[in-house]
C-alpha cells in the first residue's frame, strides 16, 4: 500500500461536477486539458518574468502579486488534478513512484 502523499480524491469529484454542470466534459479531452495546463503554467510563469532571483522569492508575500500567484498556483492545479482524473491515472501513486525513482537518480550526498 503507497503512503498516501496527496489526496485529489475529494477535488477529482468537484471538478466532474463542475463540468457535467456546464456540459464541459466533451472539451475534456486529454489533449484540450494538456492545452489548458500549458496555458496556465504560462500565466504563472509571467508573474516572475524580468524579476530578479532574489525578487522570485517575495511574489507570494508582495501585496500586487501574492493574489495573482495564488490564483494561477490553483489554476494549475485544477487542471493537473483533471487531466489526471480524465486518463485514469492515480495521481498519488504516480507522485509517489516518481519520487522513488528520484530519489535512485539523485541520491543524498555523503557528508
Amino acid at each position: 500500500m503507497t503512503q498516501r502523499l496527496i489526496d485529489t480524491c475529494a477535488l477529482e469529484e468537484a471538478l466532474d461536477a463542475f463540468a457535467d454542470a456546464r456540459d464541459w466534459r466533451q472539451f475534456h479531452s486529454p489533449k484540450n486539458l494538456a492545452m489548458a495546463l500549458t496555458g496556465e503554467v504560462g500565466e504563472l510563469v509571467e508573474i516572475f518574468q524580468w524579476r530578479s532571483e532574489q525578487a522570485s522569492w517575495d511574489v507570494a508575500r508582495m501585496p500586487e502579486t501574492a493574489e495573482h500567484v495564488r490564483q494561477e498556483l490553483a489554476d494549475v492545479a485544477l487542471y493537473l488534478v483533471r487531466l489526471a482524473s480524465v486518463l485514469g491515472v492515480d495521481l498519488n501513486q504516480a507522485i509517489a513512484d516518481k519520487m522513488i525513482l528520484n530519489a535512485q537518480k539523485y541520491p543524498p550526498l555523503s557528508r
